[in-house]
């Protein structure tokens, strides 16, 4: 070979190895999947048999149509803005709870800051006696909805005790099969002690679910998301769900939990409570999405979204999410929740 195709496959063989990792990242496709507590999304309607009169105009908060459109246009601005700098459409699909009905979600997915985005929402009715539900909104370039199915939480012996069902959403993302478990589970209201056997049935829910998708189908992508009003090392998700952050324990049936490597009770969660932060927002998955051929949806990364204008800018509870309402004190704040999200990649 001659000096100059010598230097010249030197020189071709240097730039591909230069450029290789380029080139392959601008082949890989992302999407963003997230989950939101939109911290007491109510209209101003006294519905009969719902305890949601405190959302009312008459009540002590003065919930009114300005205060409603405000926090439509809040929650609105938070969603356009989820993932926006890692998936420039935006989160594909969004796990949503403390919603009142269908049409508070509808009059959100038309403000001025996500009708562009062409949201479909995917809810049903539960039997929570505040009248809150949780949902799905997906974008309908996105995610092909095949089937929307609630699950109630049963407790043994407490034939009074109602609570948000769970929501499991089947369809495609971008033509590849997945199923999504949106929760809120039992809140720790009388203590978290008295109240852990709640979010424990709440886990043991979750895991049969998951469970019997499964057994129609082992490789089945599964995304079980959710305010589960527990920390990812309490029992409910460790014992009852099975999750863990240890990927060595996949393979004995677990699933994959990646904010139990995120949460930092002195520094950093999705809620503060006295002082420490929580990270109850979770998004779990099945092995399946961890290990997985390269041109399949596979996860990437897990973050909490906590935009400085989430926050409290001053005070004894800055830096803490900003609220809508400090008892009946109304804040004209956010979430009393930092959203979460999940990037898949393929």
């Amino acid at each position: 070979m001659n000096k100059q195709y010598k230097y010249y496959w030197i020189s071709l063989i240097a730039v591909l190895i230069f450029f290789s990792p380029i080139l392959q990242a601008q082949n890989f496709q992302k999407v963003s999947i997230g989950f939101y507590n939109l911290e007491n999304l109510f209209d101003t309607i006294d519905t009969p048999e719902v305890r949601d009169s405190e959302f009312t105009p008459s009540a002590a908060k003065k919930w009114n149509s300005q205060k409603y459109y405000e926090k439509l246009d809040n929650m609105a601005k938070v969603i356009s803005k989820i993932a926006i700098d890692k998936t420039p459409e935006g989160v594909a699909i969004l796990g949503i709870c403390e919603v009142e009905n269908k049409e508070v979600i509808e009059d959100l997915v038309h403000r001025p800051a996500l009708k562009n985005r062409n949201y479909k929402i995917a809810h049903i009715n539960s039997p929570d006696k505040r009248g809150i539900d949780v949902a799905l909104i997906y974008q309908a370039s996105m995610f092909e909805l095949e089937s929307a199915l609630a699950f109630p939480l049963k407790i043994e012996g407490r034939l009074d005790f109602y609570s948000r069902d769970q929501l499991l959403v089947s369809g495609k993302l971008l033509g590849e099969k997945i199923h999504i478990l949106v929760n809120h589970w039992p809140s720790r209201s009388g203590g978290e002690e008295r109240s852990m056997p709640l979010r424990n049935a709440a886990g043991d829910l979750s895991r049969s679910i998951v469970n019997f998708i499964l057994s129609l189908d082992s490789d089945a992508k599964i995304i079980i998301m959710g305010d589960l009003n527990d920390d990812p090392h309490n029992a409910s998700v460790v014992e009852h769900l099975k999750a863990t952050s240890d990927k060595n324990l996949l393979s004995k049936d677990y699933l994959y939990d990646p904010f139990a490597l995120i949460h930092k009770p002195d520094s950093f969660g999705s809620l503060a409570y006295r002082g420490k932060w929580n990270l109850f927002d979770q998004i779990i998955i099945t092995p399946s999405l961890i290990k997985t051929k390269r041109k399949k949806w596979h996860f990437k990364e897990a973050f909490v979204f906590n935009a400085d204008f989430l926050k409290n800018q001053e005070g004894k509870y800055k830096g803490f999410p900003f609220r809508t309402f400090a008892g009946n004190r109304y804040l004209g704040g956010y979430s009393d929740h930092l959203p979460t999200y999940i990037i898949l990649e393929r």
